[in-house]
């Protein structure tokens, strides 16, 4: 569709137009428009941190994963890695999501095999992990129905919702993404920043991800470290039984599609096993369709765990997936489960 085709290209120019090494003119064309977006903000936060707008308080810890940037800086492997180490270590946590790309209202329960297309993409990888998840726009609804549901649950992480300050919280990590980082540090619509870059200090911890593994290299300082996103087996996407080592595609047409935040982060673990591919890259949380993934003569199709929940009614054999754990700083696990042990008892 032209109309579709136009959008597109527009969002492709306004994200180029953020991460630029210097503002564009079309940066500069919007930068008052982000000046009013930034008292907003402001305002906002005023209200809550003054109790004119209230703030909801569950009766067990809560832990946010998000960000101040537009699209994935690694929030949802982040929330799932986290949940995994304090599971670990005695805590039985569930996850509360807005499930943004689903259609769904109200709130409800996201279980595996549900449809993306109604409870969205990322809950779906939330839901992966088998611990307990619960969407809805309002994060207080869905994790006091999530709680009445699991009642043994006694913490909850929120894949997401930084700025949903409805929902009070005793944790607040900060995913960033560590190549990208907060691009011309303009605010939206000029830039890429929800919220400015000072908003961090507020923070219980903030967290560079990266796809490299040499950014274990790079030294961590108290409540500003580091997680590195480890690449598992790829997996098919009819069979996720089935896994495939990349070595197998390499002398073949192959071709790749990528409908997250940052396309090129994607495209670059798969270039970094020997794989070299054609490029798709699709708009955050695309709904994919057939034609989507026609490459006639293709001898696979590569994407990511995000988008393959989105495409398993439309996935043939030659579809494969690649799943990513988030590796955490062990300072990390402990800050946080420190907080919640410290709310907890309390």
């Amino acid at each position: 569709m032209p109309g579709t085709d136009a959008r597109m290209t527009f969002a492709d120019r306004l994200v180029a137009a953020w991460y630029a090494p210097r503002v564009t003119p079309l940066a500069a064309l919007l930068w008052p428009a982000s000046l009013l977006f930034r008292v907003a903000v402001a305002v906002r936060r005023a209200l809550y941190r003054a109790g004119a707008l209230r703030a909801r308080r569950l009766p067990v810890p809560v832990v946010v994963v998000g960000n101040i940037t537009v699209g994935g800086g690694g929030k949802t492997p982040l929330a799932c890695a986290l949940a995994a180490a304090l599971a670990a270590r005695g805590v039985r946590p569930a996850f509360v999501s807005r499930g943004y790309g689903g259609s769904a209202t109200g709130v409800r329960a996201v279980a595996a095999g549900d449809d993306p297309a109604v409870v969205g993409d990322e809950p779906l990888i939330l839901a992966a992990t088998g611990h307990p998840v619960w969407i809805g726009r309002d994060r207080v609804a869905a994790a006091r129905a999530l709680l009445a549901a699991h009642p043994e649950c006694d913490v909850v992480i929120a894949d997401d919702g930084l700025q949903h300050y409805r929902l009070a919280r005793d944790v607040e990590v900060v995913a960033v993404d560590g190549t990208r980082g907060f691009g011309n540090g303009l605010m939206l619509p000029a830039g890429p920043l929800r919220e400015p870059v000072a908003r961090l200090a507020a923070a219980a911890a903030v967290v560079r991800v990266f796809v490299d593994p040499r950014a274990q290299d790079v030294q961590a300082a108290g409540r500003e470290t580091i997680a590195v996103l480890e690449p598992l087996p790829w997996r098919n996407v009819a069979d996720p039984t089935r896994t495939m080592d990349p070595a197998a595609w390499r002398a073949l047409d192959v071709h790749a599609v990528a409908g997250i935040a940052n396309p090129a982060r994607f495209f670059a673990t798969v270039r970094a096993q020997g794989v070299a591919v054609t490029e798709h890259a699709f708009p955050d949380h695309h709904r994919f369709t057939a034609a989507d993934l026609t490459f006639p003569g293709a001898a696979a199709i590569l994407m990511t765990q995000k988008d393959a929940v989105k495409c398993a009614r439309l996935a043939d054999e030659r579809c494969w997936y690649l799943p990513v754990r988030a590796v955490l700083d062990p300072a990390l696990v402990a800050l946080v489960e420190d907080k919640v042990r410290g709310s907890q008892t309390a």
